[in-house]
């Protein structure tokens, strides 16, 4: 999550680069959330008031502590093509303006509240574009979901236990028991799967289980309760199958690092809300990528995410949202990580003939 100090690295850094790469799949990528619904019944008990989360902002914390390296972030994030901004105004052949939300995937109130001309542009469209429209009706997506088992579950005979070493599996064993899950209850699940759940804070997870819903998910659910034309862009099969896709052994590398956080994942959490509220879009990445260790393996393991899950989904979103943003008047919301880039979302729609401007 947080970059590499020339030689050496902080203990903000320590804290959270391992588990950058998972962390983020987990917030970014809406299958995530999903899942917390199905996992949450493993877990014995739920706090009964949804509690509010906290946490440092870990990236203030870093500019104080190492200014030049911060400098050096800072330059790469605006660099970035479209990486400021979470809102933005389509146009289209003198077609009645559509429009772009750039979203995160969590209960926040803040992200909840979203900006009040994000506000106004969806109560006056006709058509609301999320990533998949199952998302309105949880039941049903848990259906088609579990109607994969080989996507979520290893149908092998093998186990997550299978691909960990003795220390590995007590610090998995250790972070789940936290979590008030059992190494055995979970271990036939795939390990992406696992982390949509331990890579989020308690706060986090108590609020899902309690009912509330992600912003995405209440777009999507607002939209059928006013009469609002729904359009999805993916299906969940379509996500789980990116997620799936990822070589297991860094998977659950990321996953055992991951539950090590502990309580630092409020913190992981609150910086990434900052940021996204702020419209910091371009900073993700470029974090994400200084924080990944610096080996070959793991280099390529960081580019093997970032193509399957951003970069390639990016290009399915902008081809099939292009017909139906032709007409106008359409409020799409897509996780922020698709945006920013040369090959984000913003940038992919002025390729497909669409005047595409920041409206913060």
């Amino acid at each position: 999550m947080i970059v590499l100090l020339q030689k050496s690295r902080l203990a903000l850094a320590d804290r959270l680069a391992d588990a950058g790469l998972w962390l983020l799949a987990a917030i970014h990528v809406l299958v995530a959330l999903s899942f917390l619904a199905v996992l949450a019944t493993l877990s014995p008990a739920h706090a009964q008031e949804p509690p509010v989360c906290g946490g440092e902002d870990l990236l203030a914390k870093y500019e104080k502590d190492d200014p030049a390296g911060f400098a050096r972030l800072r330059a790469e994030a605006d660099a970035v093509p479209n990486g400021k901004g979470i809102f933005w105004k389509i146009e289209k052949d003198g077609q009645p303006a559509s429009w772009l939300l750039g979203t995160m995937h969590v209960t926040d109130p803040r992200v909840l509240a979203m900006p009040e001309a994000a506000r106004t542009a969806y109560a006056g469209a006709a058509t609301v574009i999320v990533e998949s429209d199952e998302i309105a009706d949880e039941k049903k997506a848990g259906a088609a979901i579990m109607a994969r088992p080989d996507l979520t579950m290893f149908t092998d005979g093998k186990s997550i236990t299978d691909f960990l070493d003795k220390e590995d599996t007590e610090k998995l064993t250790e972070g789940l028991k936290s979590r008030g899950l059992s190494l055995a209850a979970v271990g036939r699940m795939k390990p992406w799967m696992i982390a949509s759940f331990v890579a989020l804070p308690a706060c986090e997870i108590a609020r899902k289980a309690a009912g509330a819903a992600f912003l995405d998910q209440r777009l999507a659910r607002d939209a059928l309760a006013g009469g609002k034309t729904l359009k999805g862009l993916e299906t969940l099969i379509e996500q789980i199958s990116a997620l799936d896709s990822l070589p297991v052994e860094p998977q659950i590398q990321g996953l055992v690092q991951t539950v090590e956080l502990g309580d630092t994942l409020k913190d992981v959490i609150e910086t990434m809300s900052l940021l996204y509220l702020s419209g910091e879009t371009g900073m993700i990445m470029p974090m994400m990528r200084a924080a990944a260790p610096e080996t070959d393996e793991d280099a390529a393991a960081y580019a093997d995410f970032e193509q399957r899950i951003i970069v390639d989904r990016n290009h399915i979103m902008a081809e099939r949202a292009a017909p139906i943003l032709a007409g106008g008047n359409v409020f799409m919301a897509v996780g922020a990580l698709h945006l920013p880039g040369p090959e984000g979302v913003v940038e992919l729609l002025r390729k497909q003939g669409f005047t595409v401007t920041a409206a913060n």
